[in-house]
């Protein structure tokens, strides 16, 4: 239900993981409280499920030799999310990718990689090549819950990438939502996730290539009154590496940059995760995201490399938009 809070809503933003965190609520009363609530549900993501940080429990998973490791609740339900994904996905979202990840060069966490990377052409090459050491699919990740362990084979890598950061929204906006029973609209580098009430009209968002433009970047405004809103791009986390054009979006069955239509797609769902898992797979997925998408009902956005766009199940559309397959 829509609630007219429009003159008490308040924003904040700050960066966070080499992006951008930005936090609404419908009581102006209750940003700073609801900020340090986000914060405090970012930490603990990071501390459990960062790559780039030594000191992290999935470092301490990926440095384990094989052997299985004692991890706590945030990881484990992270990785839990992570293998439901790869199920849902028939392994084109896998958080085994670690090891293809850092032979690309994403070695390092993205505001260090961005400030350090070369600029790359406009278009990906056809052909990479990368050289990996072992190759494991999501199936030989053992995450056990009674016993609180997880384990990888040796010469693995988890990467949760493609889940944790929409994980961390939902969580964020939950934990606000619950605790100062306002609304809420949480976004992480353009990853949305809202609680409680909407204001009227709903919470408006613009859909880009780039999350951190300015109101009036390319791009189409949507309004959402719940559940959450993602966007996987091949377009701007891009850097070269040892001449080669690289991204973020590995496509596990070729451990190289997934190399297809779009260079954009977004998901509306009934969470931030679920709306980041599909758009992520439909970029792997290429052409074939689209009927996979309008058998599962999911409103969708595809933007190919040429600009055009494709709305899917029910999103809005826009001028010049193409038609949907009948």
């Amino acid at each position: 239900m829509a609630v007219d809070h429009t003159a008490r809503i308040a924003g904040a933003r700050w960066p966070v993981w080499g992006s951008i965190a930005v936090v609404r609520v419908t009581e102006r009363a209750a940003l700073l409280r609801a900020c340090a609530l986000v914060r405090a549900e970012l930490d603990a993501i990071d501390a459990a499920c960062s790559r780039f940080r030594e000191d992290s429990e999935i470092s301490r998973v990926n440095a384990a030799h094989g052997r299985a490791v004692r991890v706590g609740p945030v990881l484990r339900e992270a990785v839990a999310l992570a293998l439901a994904a790869a199920r849902l996905t028939d392994g084109d979202v896998d958080p085994t990718v670690g090891s293809a990840l850092t032979l690309s060069g994403y070695d390092r966490d993205w505001s260090l990689l961005a400030r350090d990377r070369g600029e790359p052409p406009p278009e990906p090459p056809p052909t990479r090549a990368v050289t990996l050491l072992a190759l494991a699919g999501w199936r030989a990740v053992e995450l056990d819950q009674d016993r609180e362990t997880l384990r990888v084979p040796l010469g693995v890598s988890l990467d949760l990438g493609a889940t944790a950061k929409a994980l961390a929204a939902d969580r964020a906006a939950a934990r606000v939502s619950s605790a100062l029973g306002c609304g809420v609209l949480v976004s992480l580098g353009g990853d949305i996730a809202t609680a409680g009430p909407a204001p009227v009209g709903g919470w408006k968002a613009l859909v880009s290539d780039d999350h951190r433009g300015c109101a009036d970047a390319p791009g189409q405004t949507v309004s959402i009154v719940s559940g959450g809103l993602a966007t996987s791009s091949t377009a701007v986390r891009r850097w070269s590496h040892r001449g080669q054009t690289m991204h973020h979006v590995i496509d596990p069955a070729t451990q190289l940059p997934a190399i297809g239509p779009w260079r954009t797609v977004s998901v509306a769902a009934a969470d931030c995760a679920q709306a980041n898992i599909v758009a992520t797979a439909a970029i792997v997925r290429g052409a074939r995201a689209v009927t996979w998408l309008d058998e599962l009902g999911i409103a969708a956005r595809l933007q190919r490399h040429d600009g055009r766009v494709m709305t899917i199940a029910g999103w809005p559309g826009e001028q010049h938009d193409e038609a949907r397959p009948s």
